[in-house]
């Protein structure tokens, strides 16, 4: 005898919002989709809805467990789910504010996520009346740092099929998602890189503009195949760590814009900064907008 057929899961109805982050062009940038009110959804429905929207990465907000913070966030690649991200911290302030979220002390925000605390200081506007503006947040501190073995360097030249004359300098510069930072010649270096598939390693390329009428002060690039994500558009904890290991070497400025998203036609632009009154905090903005809205059934 047929057995009766289990029951549909009980879908609830949430807020959502699809926010552009690094760029104040809804369609450059770097999306990411942002589930609001998300307290009860559970872990393997909040990665097979990273999985469908298929962005480099999906956030859910959550209520605070540390009461220094606004909202706690959980974030998801279409492989798993990564203790920080730059552009989606971004985005995902940018979309509590915009709901209406009030921080506990003006100016700033502090969100809870699995890699501690977050800083973010609204920059441009209040992010409340104004569906657009630029946040930036504090780099956290680097879990891994320093020198990178021979041999890995070699691997990840070889992986992005570069050359040892195309190298400067490599060094870790993970914050949580496993970031090898490798310094190359220059702008057109980092821009000939081309994605392998299958790499397990999470590389990022920067290399500096030598024209003055270039974009920006230098090009970065980000390849996580391992994660699903051959090339990520904007990529904000990958230049959090390179800001911290490059300008605390004197190798880049106090304050420079990267771009990133050449070879994707997506213009982003990331706004770094060392703090004036204490060196050791490094800002990282960007432009953000809402490009969608609405509600998600989950």
């Amino acid at each position: 005898m047929d057995q009766p057929a289990a029951p549909a899961p009980r879908l609830t109805t949430r807020p959502f919002s699809q926010v552009n982050v690094f760029s104040a062009e809804p369609l450059a940038g770097n999306p990411v989709a942002v589930v609001h009110a998300a307290d009860g959804v559970a872990e393997e429905q909040m990665a097979a809805f990273a999985r469908w929207t298929n962005l480099s990465e999906t956030t859910f907000l959550l209520t605070p467990t540390d009461p220094a913070a606004d909202y706690r966030l959980r974030i998801f690649t279409p492989g798993g789910e990564l203790p920080f991200a730059g552009h989606p911290t971004l985005g995902s302030a940018h979309a509590w504010l915009v709901a209406g979220g009030r921080p506990a002390t003006e100016g700033r925000v502090a969100q809870e996520c699995a890699a501690g605390l977050i800083t973010l200081r609204l920059e441009q506007g209040d992010g409340r009346a104004h569906d657009a503006g630029r946040l930036a947040f504090a780099a956290p501190p680097l879990a891994r740092s320093g020198p990178v073995d021979p041999a890995d360097v070699d691997r990840a030249l070889t992986e992005v099929g570069l050359e040892q004359t195309d190298l400067v300098d490599a060094a870790w510069v993970d914050n949580g998602p496993g970031w090898m930072g490798l310094l190359l010649t220059d702008a057109e270096a980092v821009l000939r890189a081309a994605s392998q598939a299958g790499s397990e390693l999470k590389i990022g390329l920067v290399g500096p503009h030598r024209s003055v009428a270039a974009p920006a002060d230098v090009e970065v690039r980000a390849f996580v195949p391992g994660l699903g994500i051959p090339e990520d558009p904007v990529t904000g904890s990958l230049n959090a760590g390179l800001a911290q290991w490059l300008i605390g070497a004197g190798r880049l400025p106090a304050r420079y814009v990267a771009a990133q998203g050449t070879a994707l036609a997506r213009a982003g632009r990331v706004h770094v900064e060392q703090d004036a009154t204490d060196p050791e905090t490094i800002w990282v903005g960007g432009d953000c907008v809402t490009v969608l809205d609405g509600t998600v059934r989950m």
